[in-house]
Protein backbone atom coordinates (compact mmCIF):
# COMPACT_ATOMS: atom_id res chain seq x y z
CA UNK A 1 0.00 0.00 0.00
CA UNK A 2 1.64 3.54 -1.38
CA UNK A 3 1.61 6.59 1.30
CA UNK A 4 -1.88 7.54 -1.05
CA UNK A 5 -3.71 4.24 -0.32
CA UNK A 6 -2.87 4.47 3.21
CA UNK A 7 -4.27 7.83 3.35
CA UNK A 8 -7.73 7.19 1.75
CA UNK A 9 -8.06 4.19 4.02
CA UNK A 10 -10.40 4.48 6.84
CA UNK A 11 -10.14 1.63 8.79
CA UNK A 12 -13.07 3.37 11.44
CA UNK A 13 -15.74 2.24 7.74
CA UNK A 14 -15.08 -1.47 9.12
CA UNK A 15 -16.44 -3.03 12.27
CA UNK A 16 -13.77 -4.74 14.56
CA UNK A 17 -14.40 -7.97 16.35
CA UNK A 18 -12.64 -9.17 18.76
CA UNK A 19 -10.51 -11.51 18.59
CA UNK A 20 -9.45 -14.40 21.40
CA UNK A 21 -7.14 -17.39 21.74
CA UNK A 22 -8.09 -20.28 23.97
CA UNK A 23 -6.01 -23.30 24.81
CA UNK A 24 -6.85 -27.08 25.47
CA UNK A 25 -4.12 -28.76 27.94
CA UNK A 26 -4.40 -32.09 27.58
CA UNK A 27 -2.29 -34.44 30.24
CA UNK A 28 -2.42 -38.35 31.16
CA UNK A 29 -3.44 -38.08 34.68
CA UNK A 30 -4.62 -40.91 36.99
CA UNK A 31 -4.60 -43.16 34.16
CA UNK A 32 -7.01 -41.14 32.18
CA UNK A 33 -6.66 -38.31 30.00
CA UNK A 34 -7.72 -35.23 31.15
CA UNK A 35 -8.11 -31.72 30.36
CA UNK A 36 -6.77 -28.54 32.67
CA UNK A 37 -9.98 -25.74 33.17
CA UNK A 38 -10.21 -22.80 34.98
CA UNK A 39 -13.59 -21.36 37.03
CA UNK A 40 -14.58 -18.21 35.28
CA UNK A 41 -14.64 -15.45 37.98
CA UNK A 42 -16.45 -12.63 36.08
CA UNK A 43 -19.49 -12.34 33.91
CA UNK A 44 -20.16 -13.73 31.21
CA UNK A 45 -20.81 -17.49 32.70
CA UNK A 46 -19.09 -16.52 36.17
CA UNK A 47 -18.73 -19.98 38.33
CA UNK A 48 -18.28 -22.04 35.19
CA UNK A 49 -15.42 -24.02 33.97
CA UNK A 50 -13.92 -23.19 31.19
CA UNK A 51 -11.02 -23.32 28.80
CA UNK A 52 -8.06 -20.99 29.69
CA UNK A 53 -7.89 -18.05 27.46
CA UNK A 54 -8.41 -14.92 26.51
CA UNK A 55 -8.04 -11.32 24.55
CA UNK A 56 -5.10 -11.08 22.07
CA UNK A 57 -3.43 -7.79 22.18
CA UNK A 58 -2.61 -5.33 19.52
CA UNK A 59 1.31 -5.89 19.85
CA UNK A 60 1.04 -9.26 20.20
CA UNK A 61 1.21 -12.33 18.37
CA UNK A 62 -1.57 -15.03 18.30
CA UNK A 63 0.85 -17.59 19.66
CA UNK A 64 2.29 -15.31 22.18
CA UNK A 65 -1.18 -14.38 23.35
CA UNK A 66 -2.17 -18.30 23.73
CA UNK A 67 1.16 -18.59 26.23
CA UNK A 68 0.62 -15.35 28.16
CA UNK A 69 -3.19 -16.32 28.86
CA UNK A 70 -1.65 -19.55 30.18
CA UNK A 71 0.67 -18.08 32.13
CA UNK A 72 -1.36 -15.63 33.85
CA UNK A 73 -4.54 -18.14 34.33
CA UNK A 74 -3.00 -21.27 35.11
CA UNK A 75 0.28 -20.72 35.74
CA UNK A 76 1.78 -22.60 32.79
CA UNK A 77 5.04 -21.63 31.17
CA UNK A 78 5.65 -21.93 27.58
CA UNK A 79 8.67 -23.98 28.51
CA UNK A 80 5.88 -26.43 30.03
CA UNK A 81 4.20 -27.61 27.17
CA UNK A 82 4.00 -28.47 23.19
CA UNK A 83 1.59 -25.80 21.48
CA UNK A 84 -0.34 -26.27 17.74
CA UNK A 85 -2.74 -24.16 16.70
CA UNK A 86 -5.99 -26.05 16.53
CA UNK A 87 -9.03 -24.36 14.73
CA UNK A 88 -10.97 -21.05 14.59
CA UNK A 89 -14.37 -20.35 15.77
CA UNK A 90 -16.45 -17.62 15.18
CA UNK A 91 -20.21 -18.13 15.52
CA UNK A 92 -21.62 -14.76 16.20
CA UNK A 93 -23.58 -15.56 19.18
CA UNK A 94 -21.02 -17.48 20.67
CA UNK A 95 -19.66 -15.09 23.14
CA UNK A 96 -22.56 -12.52 24.65
CA UNK A 97 -19.93 -9.43 25.53
CA UNK A 98 -19.55 -8.78 21.92
CA UNK A 99 -18.82 -10.03 18.41
CA UNK A 100 -15.56 -12.56 19.55
CA UNK A 101 -13.67 -14.91 17.04
CA UNK A 102 -11.32 -17.47 18.95
CA UNK A 103 -8.65 -19.22 17.66
CA UNK A 104 -8.02 -22.44 19.85
CA UNK A 105 -5.02 -24.20 20.40
CA UNK A 106 -3.94 -27.40 21.94
CA UNK A 107 -1.55 -28.37 23.95
CA UNK A 108 0.25 -31.69 25.33
CA UNK A 109 2.37 -32.49 28.54
CA UNK A 110 3.81 -34.49 30.92
CA UNK A 111 2.06 -34.14 34.32
CA UNK A 112 5.02 -34.20 36.16
CA UNK A 113 5.98 -30.80 34.33
CA UNK A 114 3.04 -29.40 35.61
CA UNK A 115 1.66 -27.28 38.93
CA UNK A 116 -0.65 -25.18 37.89
CA UNK A 117 -2.70 -22.32 40.43
CA UNK A 118 -5.29 -19.89 39.80
CA UNK A 119 -4.35 -16.68 39.20
CA UNK A 120 -5.63 -13.19 38.79
CA UNK A 121 -8.59 -14.11 35.79
CA UNK A 122 -9.44 -17.09 37.42
CA UNK A 123 -11.35 -18.19 40.89
CA UNK A 124 -9.78 -21.75 40.41
CA UNK A 125 -8.00 -24.39 38.17
CA UNK A 126 -8.11 -28.27 37.98
CA UNK A 127 -7.22 -31.28 36.08
CA UNK A 128 -11.03 -32.60 34.34
CA UNK A 129 -11.26 -36.14 32.66
CA UNK A 130 -12.38 -35.15 29.11
CA UNK A 131 -15.23 -37.91 29.18
CA UNK A 132 -16.55 -37.04 32.55
CA UNK A 133 -16.38 -33.03 32.82
CA UNK A 134 -18.64 -30.00 33.93
CA UNK A 135 -21.00 -27.69 31.86
CA UNK A 136 -18.14 -25.43 30.21
CA UNK A 137 -18.61 -21.73 29.06
CA UNK A 138 -19.33 -20.52 25.76
CA UNK A 139 -18.77 -23.02 22.92
CA UNK A 140 -16.06 -24.65 25.20
CA UNK A 141 -17.47 -28.09 24.81
CA UNK A 142 -17.59 -27.83 20.87
CA UNK A 143 -13.95 -26.43 21.04
CA UNK A 144 -12.57 -29.71 23.38
CA UNK A 145 -14.35 -32.07 21.48
CA UNK A 146 -12.27 -30.91 18.34
CA UNK A 147 -9.41 -31.01 20.28
CA UNK A 148 -9.97 -34.35 21.62
CA UNK A 149 -10.09 -35.68 17.78
CA UNK A 150 -7.45 -33.80 16.64
CA UNK A 151 -5.21 -35.52 19.60
CA UNK A 152 -6.22 -38.50 18.34
CA UNK A 153 -5.56 -38.22 14.79
CA UNK A 154 -2.32 -36.81 15.73
CA UNK A 155 -1.28 -39.58 18.49
CA UNK A 156 -1.87 -41.84 14.94
CA UNK A 157 -0.24 -40.28 12.18
CA UNK A 158 2.45 -38.59 14.20
CA UNK A 159 4.59 -38.65 16.71
CA UNK A 160 3.67 -35.10 18.94
CA UNK A 161 1.44 -37.58 21.38
CA UNK A 162 4.63 -38.00 23.09
CA UNK A 163 5.02 -35.05 24.98
CA UNK A 164 2.22 -36.59 26.86
CA UNK A 165 4.56 -38.80 28.71
CA UNK A 166 7.74 -38.77 31.53
CA UNK A 167 11.31 -38.04 29.80
CA UNK A 168 11.67 -41.90 30.72
CA UNK A 169 9.22 -44.58 30.54
CA UNK A 170 8.32 -48.41 29.54
CA UNK A 171 7.29 -49.57 26.37
CA UNK A 172 4.18 -50.97 28.70
CA UNK A 173 3.43 -47.62 30.03
CA UNK A 174 3.50 -46.09 26.28
CA UNK A 175 1.20 -48.30 24.86
CA UNK A 176 -1.18 -47.50 28.26
CA UNK A 177 -0.65 -43.84 26.90
CA UNK A 178 -1.91 -44.40 23.42
CA UNK A 179 -4.89 -46.85 24.47
CA UNK A 180 -6.25 -44.14 26.85
CA UNK A 181 -6.34 -41.48 24.36
CA UNK A 182 -7.29 -43.92 21.68
CA UNK A 183 -9.88 -45.39 23.59
CA UNK A 184 -9.05 -48.99 22.40
CA UNK A 185 -6.92 -52.24 23.10
CA UNK A 186 -3.77 -52.10 21.08
CA UNK A 187 -2.00 -55.65 20.23
CA UNK A 188 1.15 -55.80 21.73
CA UNK A 189 3.58 -56.99 19.57
CA UNK A 190 1.88 -55.46 16.84
CA UNK A 191 2.30 -52.20 18.77
CA UNK A 192 5.85 -52.43 19.52
CA UNK A 193 6.45 -53.81 16.01
CA UNK A 194 5.47 -50.28 13.89
CA UNK A 195 7.14 -48.68 17.19
CA UNK A 196 10.70 -50.51 16.06
CA UNK A 197 9.40 -48.94 12.69
CA UNK A 198 9.26 -45.63 13.83
CA UNK A 199 12.51 -45.13 15.35
CA UNK A 200 11.50 -42.53 17.72
CA UNK A 201 12.24 -44.40 21.19
CA UNK A 202 16.09 -45.75 22.41
CA UNK A 203 16.67 -47.27 24.76
CA UNK A 204 18.03 -45.30 28.59
CA UNK A 205 20.01 -48.63 29.50
CA UNK A 206 18.48 -48.36 32.65
CA UNK A 207 15.95 -50.48 34.19
CA UNK A 208 12.62 -49.96 36.33
CA UNK A 209 11.75 -52.55 39.21
CA UNK A 210 7.88 -53.37 38.20
CA UNK A 211 7.48 -55.97 41.17
CA UNK A 212 8.49 -58.94 38.39
CA UNK A 213 10.96 -58.67 36.07
CA UNK A 214 13.00 -54.99 35.57
CA UNK A 215 11.73 -53.46 32.78
CA UNK A 216 14.02 -51.86 30.80
CA UNK A 217 13.37 -47.62 30.22
CA UNK A 218 13.05 -45.65 27.03
CA UNK A 219 13.08 -42.08 26.10
CA UNK A 220 12.30 -40.34 22.47
CA UNK A 221 14.73 -38.94 20.67
CA UNK A 222 15.23 -35.88 20.40
CA UNK A 223 13.46 -34.79 16.96
CA UNK A 224 10.96 -37.18 18.06
CA UNK A 225 8.20 -34.53 18.50
CA UNK A 226 8.52 -33.74 14.59
CA UNK A 227 6.06 -34.80 11.90
CA UNK A 228 6.38 -38.33 11.16
CA UNK A 229 5.78 -38.20 7.08
CA UNK A 230 4.89 -41.54 7.01
CA UNK A 231 1.87 -44.43 6.81
CA UNK A 232 -0.45 -44.37 9.65
CA UNK A 233 1.91 -45.47 12.50
CA UNK A 234 -0.73 -46.30 15.53
CA UNK A 235 -3.31 -48.36 15.76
Amino acid sequence: MNQSQSQAYDAGQFERPSVTTDVVIFSILDEMLKVLLIKRKVWPFEDMWAIPGGFVRMDESLEEAAYRELAEETGVTDSDVYLEQLYSFGDPQRDPRTRVITVAYFALVSADKLNPHAASDAADVGWFSVYDRPALAFDHAQILDYALERLRYKLEYTAAGFQLLPETFTLRELQDAYEIILGTKLDKGNFRSKLRKTDVVESTGHYRSTGGRPALLYRFREDAVAEVKARRLFP
